[in-house]
């Protein structure tokens, strides 16, 4: 069989690792925020939120870094907010959405 060769893609998307590992912390998180887990979530989902920030100014989408500043402000566990109820829990798959969305929309051109 004859293949043709591949062509690279002319851009490459940083953000995306840091969202595929955030996103399914926070899908699981509803399920994890009530235990010994909380303090890890937390973690990750900032340290993950200022990254895929890290990235979004590297490639310019300025309106992303305040996205994701929030997300780190909110999610923080050096001083936690006390947020529980419907409303945090539902918190989660959105702010798991919005990492999966920017990690497939901030991209940059590779260098050459």
């Amino acid at each position: 069989m004859n293949q043709r060769p591949r062509t690279p893609s002319q851009y490459q998307r940083n953000a995306l690792a840091p969202s595929l590992i955030a996103a399914p912390t926070l899908f699981l998180a509803p399920l994890l925020l009530g235990g010994e887990w909380a303090t890890i979530v937390l973690f990750i989902v900032a340290i993950f939120a200022m990254i895929t920030a890290w990235f979004a100014f590297q490639a310019r989408q300025w309106w992303w870094i305040i996205v994701f500043a929030a997300i780190a402000v909110l999610w923080n566990p050096a001083y936690p907010f006390p947020f529980e109820g419907p409303l945090w829990t539902a918190a989660q798959p959105v702010a798991a959405v919005t990492f999966l969305t920017a990690g497939a929309l901030i991209k940059i051109p590779r260098p050459s």
